[in-house]
């Protein structure tokens, strides 16, 4: 290929396109082969009506089909359709007067298909070549003037105008060279004797003959035709047929016999002998066909492919034993068999896809190829049933992907699609792909706990930064959408924010205390923590946290009666009668805590006479342990010790006055009723009030008397004995738990005492116990007769809690069980 570069510049200048756009959306561009790469050919923009960015938006770029390759591509800045490799028309076409390359113009969102088709013109890039570079003649001298040897045409790969149009023989005597055209179209050449030979005058010559083409610039091709003077052989070999036909399967195995040529020469001896042997043929059919000299016979020596090639012509020249000859063409149609498996290739690809996607969204583009023909490259493309994909066919042999369903990310966050393709040949032939799918999150999951409430026990008085419990809540979403992040919900107990008793860890769920407890505050609270993800906008929800405080024994015993040191002391009146185990007194003591650390027990520690009074160690009661006699003192103290069950158990005492006596002449012994260890300074004060106490009472009987006779009522009888208990009230916060409180027995006491402090020197008491002391011993004024005159006087004794005249308490019935 001479003046090559001469050509190339040349072809800048005669290069031209034509487009034409079809109805059904096809391009079609004429272009000059071995044009530079990077040369346009065409604005597909332009042509197709498309803003030149939308190129690129939509991915426009030209597909092939298989291992075919690419020799021209799009420019998505300029929409130029420009060529991407060297094209060679010969390589692609050969000796066919239209060469056309057709590839498919693809665009996406939405998918759209053109075919585009490249008609390739031809230049003259090639120079016409002999079969031989040295054509051999022998003729005999006595060849007569005007006989024809034929000489095989050059071939010049290039068509058209570009092809050889002329012969020019070197000068001489003898011969010149004629063209001439067969029946089925093909040209070869004769050599002419225009002048007898002379063998013994010029035993042989070597002409040169030049082939040369009718392109610009023109290119030449030369032979040398070695003329060999003979005797005559008049007679040139004659095929039976001026074109064979055969029909090769693809594939067929070496030494395959093809087709077997016969020609006759009416010649004798070495005049008819005839040799067989090509006389035109292309590279690639050299390479799978060979030809026996003798025999004729073409058998297959390389890889018949169909796909690379359907069909074969090859010219066969026939040549007796003196160089007359003669030529046929033999053509050698390929038939398909179905050995190409369909190939499938991802043309496009969304991966990840949003997992709020509709069912109907279009994720994926698939091209299915099959190099057969026909039925072979007929092709059906299918996936699994359980993925919630399916394959819609579209344009040609595409295919898109589209979803059937809702995805969840949280059940499958991976699919595997296997994509099988299945052509319709004879035993069909298939192939799969597996295409992985990754789906991504969205925000769609709350944070669920993993319990429905959560319930702890803190025992009071824990420190402050404690550890109670811990949350937990799992959110099924991924990376931040995931991420739980723990927080209490604003809200009061007992009238403080929710944030000062407790307080949790964002990130760990841990709850802890921010303060110490008191059980004798409160026993429990709730409480309300949100778990909220990360996500946006984030999702949340929320649990009920029950938190529930233990006691421990950390109160004393509260001894309510008798009234402890520094208050106003009261002195018990034991009747000199009492027999053993009569009541006396009861100590009445509560606890603030609950369940066995309220359980009480009382204990005497400490008695002015052991053997006589004994107290109950539950309820508290002091009874007699015997008869009361003249020899016990009458002043008795008693130190009573009220325990808690609780451990280690705490405690606290009393102290217990008694005076033994009937009536009130015995008052004045009194005097040293108080503690031998403390003297009161206000003994005088309290000396002034008894005495003003005793009027106030001694007036108060009589009227209550003459109140009695006047409404002629029974007298009612006044008890000793009983025990006076003044109305306490148990201290704040104080409530019975679990009915093991200390209160439980119903005791009804009328308690009459004076408004002195503990050194008062007077105190009187009646009970209702008609079974304590007779009636003789009792004092000479009606305690009924006073209570009915109160009762005209005051209203109802049950109602009046205020003192009365004369220092006396009337006292109503009191339930001692809370």
């Amino acid at each position: 290929m001479t003046h090559r570069g001469c050509f190339v510049q040349i072809s800048i200048f005669v290069f031209s396109f034509v487009m034409v756009l079809h109805g059904h959306g096809d391009l079609s561009y004429t272009v000059h082969e071995e044009m530079k790469q990077g040369s346009i050919i065409g604005n597909v923009a332009k042509d197709l009506g498309l803003e030149q960015e939308r190129l690129s938006a939509r991915k426009a770029r030209v597909d092939t089909e298989g291992n075919d390759r690419r020799y021209c591509g799009i420019n998505l800045q300029s929409g130029d359709l420009i060529v991407a490799k060297r094209i060679d028309r010969e390589e692609h076409c050969g000796d066919k007067p239209s060469c056309v390359l057709k590839f498919d113009l693809l665009l996406e969102n939405p998918l759209e298909l053109h075919r585009l088709s490249l008609q390739v013109l031809d230049v003259n890039d090639n120079a016409p070549i002999f079969p031989k570079d040295l054509i051999k003649l022998e003729i005999g001298e006595s060849a007569d003037k005007g006989a024809r040897y034929r000489i095989n045409a050059a071939h010049d790969a290039d068509i058209g105008q570009n092809t050889v149009k002329s012969y020019i023989l070197q000068q001489n005597a003898h011969f010149v060279f004629s063209i001439q055209t067969t029946s089925v179209g093909s040209k070869y050449g004769e050599l002419v004797l225009e002048k007898e030979l002379d063998r013994e005058e010029q035993q042989e010559m070597k002409l040169l003959l030049t082939a040369v083409d009718g392109g610009s610039p023109q290119r030449t091709g030369t032979a040398v035709i070695h003329v060999i003077v003979l005797d005559a052989n008049d007679n040139a070999p004659v095929f039976s047929e001026a074109v064979y036909k055969a029909s090769l399967p693809e594939n067929s195995p070496l030494k395959t016999p093809v087709i077997t040529l016969r020609a006759a020469d009416a010649d004798e001896g070495v005049n008819g002998e005839v040799t067989y042997e090509f006389s035109r043929l292309s590279d690639k059919s050299r390479k799978l066909f060979s030809l026996d000299p003798k025999t004729g016979e073409m058998i297959v020596t390389g890889d018949i492919d169909f796909e690379d090639g359907s069909t074969y012509e090859v010219f066969v020249e026939a040549k007796d034993g003196y160089g007359l000859s003669s030529e046929t063409k033999v053509i050698i149609d390929v038939t398909d068999v179905n050995d190409n498996a369909p190939v499938i290739y991802v043309k496009s690809m969304n991966n990840p896809i949003l997992e709020s996607v509709s069912p109907g969204t279009e994720v994926g583009i698939i091209n299915v190829q099959d190099r057969d023909s026909e039925n072979n490259r007929q092709v059906r493309c299918s996936i699994q049933h359980n993925v919630p994909f399916k394959l819609v066919p579209s344009i040609k042999n595409y295919y898109s992907l589209v979803t059937t369903g809702h995805l969840d990310r949280e059940l499958v966050s991976d699919y595997n699609i296997t994509i099988t393709a299945t052509d319709e040949g004879s035993p069909p032939l298939s192939s799969s792909k597996t295409v992985q799918l990754s789906v991504a999150d969205i925000n769609d999951n709350p944070p669920v706990f993993l319990e429905q409430s959560y319930s702890t026990y803190v025992t009071e008085n824990n420190k402050p930064g404690s550890t109670l419990c811990s949350v937990s809540a799992r959110d099924p979403d991924w990376r931040q959408n995931g991420t739980v992040i723990y927080s209490l919900l604003s809200g009061e107990v007992n009238g403080a924010p929710v944030s000062s008793y407790l307080s949790v860890n964002g990130d760990t769920g841990v709850i802890h205390a921010v303060r110490s407890f008191d059980y004798e505050q409160f026993r429990s609270l709730k409480v309300h923590v949100m778990a909220r993800d990360n996500g946006s906008p984030p999702l949340s929800s929320n649990v009920t946290i029950s938190v529930f405080i233990t006691d421990v024994n950390d109160n004393s015993p509260q001894i309510l009666y008798p009234a402890p040191e520094g208050n106003s002391f009261m002195t018990e009146l034991v009747p000199k009668a009492a027999q053993g185990g009569s009541l006396v007194s009861k100590v009445i003591a509560v606890d603030a805590d609950s369940g066995q650390n309220a359980w009480l027990s009382y204990h005497i520690v400490k008695s002015t006479d052991p053997g006589l009074f004994t107290i109950d160690v539950h309820s508290g009661e002091i009874r007699t342990q015997r008869d009361i006699s003249e020899s016990d003192s009458m002043k008795q103290n008693l130190i009573v010790a009220v325990k808690d069950n609780g451990q280690p158990s705490l405690s606290a005492t009393c102290s217990m006055y008694l005076l033994i006596s009937d009536n009130l002449s015995e008052i004045p012994e009194m005097k040293d009723v108080s503690y031998d260890e403390k003297n009161s300074k206000l003994t005088s004060y309290l000396i002034i009030a008894l005495v003003s106490v005793s009027t106030f009472f001694l007036t108060f009987i009589i009227v209550a008397v003459g109140v009695k006779f006047c409404h002629g009522r029974k007298p009612r009888m006044l008890y000793d004995g009983a025990v006076a208990i003044p109305s306490g009230y148990p201290p704040p916060h104080y409530a019975d738990v679990d009915g093991t409180g200390t209160l439980c027995s119903t005791y009804n006491y009328d308690t009459y005492l004076t408004t002195g402090s503990r050194t008062s020197d007077f105190k009187f008491v009646g009970s209702y116990n008609d079974n304590t002391l007779p009636a003789d011993q009792t004092l000479e004024k009606s305690p009924s007769g006073f209570a009915e005159a109160f009762v005209e006087s005051h209203g109802s004794p049950e109602h009046y809690i205020g003192p009365v005249p004369g220092g006396f308490w009337p006292s109503p019935c009191h339930q001692c069980c809370l």
